[in-house]
């Protein structure tokens, strides 16, 4: 079984899909094959619906959470659908295998009063400030920020140009005053360098992903703001945008959405109201 894994990652990556599922993938159809090797099962071919059914039981036994249990299994519907389409199976065990039903927590929206106290723990550290304005001002992914350059920032037009990141495209993005003013108070204080990365350590290389977000973690900790993520700065535009009035299809484009249907759910914040706001202006939080 591990050489069709192998060549099931080898397509996730050539079709595009984001390092944080494929490494999901891997590793969840790795943790199917160490349980079946245990039952003796070592031939896709032998696989049956009960073992799968099997499998997820033990999960439960385990303490997954449904949540979790439901990631896998889709990984492994994944990786049999792929079987299927290139012939090494005809029928699917997973078909049948059902989702546990769990409840999906609604998406962490900070108040006027924990972003404003986010903003004042990071505003003596130029380059989180930049960070954190940047995150809360565009609504950009964690990794969509890692990865800007210098030359991808236009202050004159007032936007700046997002790259192809993983499986998301890439688009320009509106900056506001604040945003504008936060990259330009950083760039000012940024260390000498030839890396054209725009936020960077002291000394020169690209602030990485995950020390971004121990870094914004640590702030949320020194601001006093409890169960909050870094994905919250998203969740938090996209609210706020929509309470201004900006279109939602113009909003699903600004912050990359593939479907429209992903900025919908957020229509639930505006006093559980479903109406579509008519205003153009972007907010500035």
């Amino acid at each position: 079984m591990q050489p069709q894994k192998d060549q099931f990652i080898k397509f996730l990556e050539k079709n595009g899909r984001a390092s944080a599922t494929i490494l999901a993938y891997n590793k969840d159809i790795d943790q199917l094959i160490e349980f079946l090797a245990k039952l003796n099962v070592t031939s896709l071919e032998n696989i049956t619906t009960d073992h799968l059914e099997q499998f997820k039981q033990s999960l439960k036994d385990q303490k997954y959470t449904l949540k979790s249990i439901s990631r896998k299994l889709n990984s492994i519907k994944s990786f049999f659908k792929y079987l299927l389409g290139v012939g090494v199976l005809t029928v699917s065990p997973a078909t049948s295998v059902s989702h546990p039903k769990y409840e999906i927590t609604p998406p962490r929206i900070l108040s006027p009063l924990e972003y404003r106290a986010l903003r004042d723990a990071v505003r003596a550290d130029v380059r989180m400030y930049g960070i954190v304005e940047l995150l809360l001002q565009t609504g950009l992914r964690i990794g969509e920020l890692a990865g800007i350059q210098l030359q991808d920032i236009s202050l004159e037009k007032s936007n700046l140009k997002i790259r192809a990141f993983e499986s998301h495209d890439a688009r320009k993005v509106p900056l506001n005053n604040t945003a504008k003013l936060a990259i330009e108070k950083y760039v000012r204080e940024r260390p000498k360098t030839k890396n054209t990365t725009l936020f960077i350590t002291k000394t020169g290389n690209p602030f990485l992903i995950r020390n971004i977000r121990t870094a914004v973690n640590r702030y949320f900790r020194i601001a006093g703001i409890e169960g909050a993520k870094v994905n919250d700065l998203r969740h938090t535009f996209v609210v706020e945008q929509l309470k201004a009035g900006v279109p939602i299809v113009e909003l699903s484009h600004m912050v990359g959405h593939k479907r429209l249907s992903t900025t919908e759910k957020y229509l639930v914040f505006l006093n559980g109201t479903k109406t579509e706001p008519k205003k153009i202006k972007v907010a500035e939080l």
